[in-house]
């Protein structure tokens, strides 16, 4: 399989050059030349299979030219260390929890993914891993590549804008692990990423990839759990006029979703959930895309204000407004909305959702047509958000272990401004010193 570039400048490249490189020689972003549908008989069989087979058989259709069948599938299984179940709210939506991983949160599955294919690629040469963090995609990286031999990590996160416990979860690991806090939001630390990989010098001194979502081996894995949640529904049966809803900010979780449905996935559509950050459902609305600042909401990990993969959506609808309407609706909403919303369901079902989730189960509770079942991304353990959904619900949500195994570790960060001439000298300077 060869990958293309977004912007259609840059040449064609291998999925090993993708996944190491990251982002295309012009900033664009890789996409697979085709995306195979997958047989009728899967989708026959597939409440029958486990979440592995499963997996596995998308794996295949994505990476299956390009790296050994043993040891995909093996990629994929211990990957898949974990489940990730549907689980019943209320009468006609279920959550598909993404939160069982080990870090807690549905970027788990994305990263651990990554790290095993990107160590399988390695020559010998030593990597540096930039990725950009709102909140759950630098713990679950971090964690994804630690101690993976001849790999450095740099976190980069706004500094004041990622909850405490998620914060810990990439500061106190160490190893080859550097977190860097930056004085700016999430769309700057974005920007240093994507700057970073366009800079000659940083690119002679040192081999640089990316472990966002811009990454291939990042969002296509994520493809994993949906049809898993759809099999799982179907054993139920309750995947007739199924509706999926995901929560969205960089759009990298909505994209892997979308590429399921043109593998075949019989989703009847999809329903992206943002928080106030509504550039994306403004453009639904309006057909016109415009990026602005992002702002600062109680569903953190969306505080996204230019999200790097509409230009895969973009692309996947050969650029055509009303096609990318026909399968993806829009809903906005404010902090006092989700609060409601937490608190609301809490009350009446016992079902806690994280921020995030909130916003996915509203869409569906407000969204749903008749005769429709709707299945949201739980993206998050609530524990994630202790200080925000613990006022909300008026009583304490309990740790996980795993979580107060972070939390007892210190700290370790460096904080630098969001000017890129400060970063670039800071990785040339560590980079010198190993």
């Amino acid at each position: 399989m060869r990958y293309y570039s977004t912007n259609g400048k840059a040449p064609l490249a291998s999925l090993e050059k993708a996944v190491v490189k990251g982002l295309a020689e012009d900033r664009g972003l890789y996409m697979p030349e085709r995306i195979d549908r997958l047989p009728d008989t899967f989708f026959d069989s597939i409440q029958k299979m486990d979440f592995h087979e499963v997996a596995c058989t998308v794996a295949d259709a994505f990476f299956g030219e390009d790296v050994d069948r043993d040891i995909l599938h093996s990629i994929v299984c211990e990957t898949l260390a974990f489940d990730c179940p549907v689980v019943r709210v209320e009468e006609g939506i279920w959550a598909l929890e993404l939160f069982h991983g080990p870090t807690l949160a549905f970027k788990d599955v994305g990263a651990r993914f990554m790290a095993r294919l990107l160590g399988h690629f390695r020559s010998g040469e030593r990597l540096n891993v930039l990725v950009a963090t709102s909140g759950d995609t630098g713990s679950a990286v971090a964690n994804g590549f630690l101690g993976v031999e001849g790999i450095q990590v740099y976190v980069l996160y706004p500094k004041g804008k990622v909850s405490p416990i998620q914060e810990c979860q990439f500061t106190t690991l160490g190893r080859n692990i550097r977190a860097l806090e930056i004085d700016g939001v999430f769309d700057d630390c974005q920007a240093l990423v994507k700057q970073a990989f366009m800079d000659p010098e940083l690119n002679a001194a040192l081999t640089l990839t990316s472990a966002n979502s811009i990454n291939v081996a990042r969002f296509l894995p994520q493809a994993f759990y949906y049809f898993w949640g759809y099999a799982q529904m179907k054993r139920a049966g309750l995947a007739d006029n199924l509706v999926v809803c995901t929560p969205s900010g960089n759009f990298g979780n909505l994209c892997a979703g979308l590429f399921a449905k043109r593998m075949g996935l019989p989703v009847r559509r999809f329903i992206a959930a943002n928080n106030a950050n509504s550039v994306f459902y403004d453009y639904l609305r309006t057909g016109v895309y415009s990026p602005r600042p992002s702002v600062r909401t109680l569903a953190n990990a969306m505080d996204v204000g230019d999200p790097s993969n509409f230009a895969r959506i973009y692309d996947l609808y050969g650029k055509d407004w009303g096609s990318i309407r026909r399968d993806i609706s829009g809903t906005t909403y404010d902090d006092a909305r989700i609060a409601e919303t937490i608190r609301d369901v809490y009350g009446r079902t016992g079902y806690l959702c994280d921020p995030h989730g909130a916003c996915g189960y509203r869409a569906l509770s407000e969204g749903l047509l008749p005769g429709e079942t709707g299945l949201f991304c739980e993206t998050a353990h609530p524990a994630k958000f202790k200080d925000t959904v613990e006022p909300i619900i008026g009583s304490p949500v309990e740790i996980p272990s795993r979580l107060q195994d972070f939390m007892r570790g210190t700290p370790e960060k460096t904080s630098l401004s969001k000017d890129f001439g400060t970063f670039k000298d800071f990785l040339l300077k560590v980079a010198g010193e190993e």
